[in-house]
């Protein structure tokens, strides 16, 4: 029996000016699952990124969740997002960072329970609880990316999006990042999108992978078929060989 969609794309176009940044771009993300969106700069990943979380409205194609349309106001509700850098409120502290959806609107927490709630998602990512009082400019690289990912886990979403998760970090921190992301996405049943170029980053999270080239979707299958693909594009990518049919990396 096979698990329903939880995402649907179908045919998504999106062009700024003559630029065509996406072209008829289809993909699925099953319930549960996780897919990683691979490609080089500037081949559309961020605009498809965008274009699902509303930021970007596509010129043509539909979005689906859960086999309906998408409605913007309540998908906001059911998605968590870890920034690529981190995107912190500086002045604010970090249990205020953590709960600040939660301390917005009618039905706002108090802001012990927002503390409380901020400490419970710490502890899942590894810090200790008195992070909760500090504020980012007192924390490391690799303990912003945490908190941000506490962050995105704060209101128990269904939906995870990763903007390049590792960006900044050094190899050790990355897998760290890596492991607990994955960790928590199959703890909570999250369905994950993550967009990245970081190969280490694809083989720890992954269930699908993505390669996004020239606004298209030059390939699509198992993590695990990936480095048996038969794709040339896709192998050039991967190896992050010179030499190939991705023009440009001269």
């Amino acid at each position: 029996m096979s698990i329903p969609a939880k995402i649907s794309l179908n045919h998504l176009a999106k062009a700024f000016g003559p630029n065509k940044v996406l072209r008829d771009v289809s993909l699925e993300v099953e319930t549960g699952k996780s897919l990683v969106v691979i490609g080089g700069s500037g081949t559309g990943k961020s605009v498809l990124l965008k274009c699902i979380l509303g930021i970007v409205t596509p010129d043509a194609g539909d979005i689906l969740v859960d086999g309906k349309p998408l409605n913007r106001v309540d998908f906001l509700h059911d998605f968590g997002m870890l920034f690529q850098g981190g995107a912190l409120f500086d002045s604010l502290p970090v249990w205020h960072n953590i709960a600040f959806r939660q301390r917005q609107g009618k039905n706002r927490l108090s802001k012990k329970q927002a503390q409380e709630l901020a400490i419970e998602k710490l502890r899942r990512v590894g810090l200790k609880p008195e992070t909760a009082f500090q504020h980012p400019a007192e924390l490391s690289g690799g303990m912003q990316k945490r908190v941000g990912l506490a962050r995105a886990i704060a209101t128990d979403p269904a939906v995870i999006f990763f903007d390049e998760p590792t960006t900044g970090l050094d190899p050790i921190m990355a897998g760290v990042i890596n492991e607990l992301i994955r960790e928590i996405v199959v703890e909570m049943g999250a369905t994950s999108i993550t967009i990245t170029h970081d190969m280490s980053s694809v083989r720890a999270i992954a269930d699908k992978v993505a390669m996004l080239h020239d606004g298209k979707i030059r390939w699509h299958g198992d993590v695990t078929d990936i480095d048996h693909s038969g794709d040339p594009y896709l192998d050039q990518f991967i190896h992050g060989r010179a030499d190939g049919p991705i023009e440009g990396v001269r």
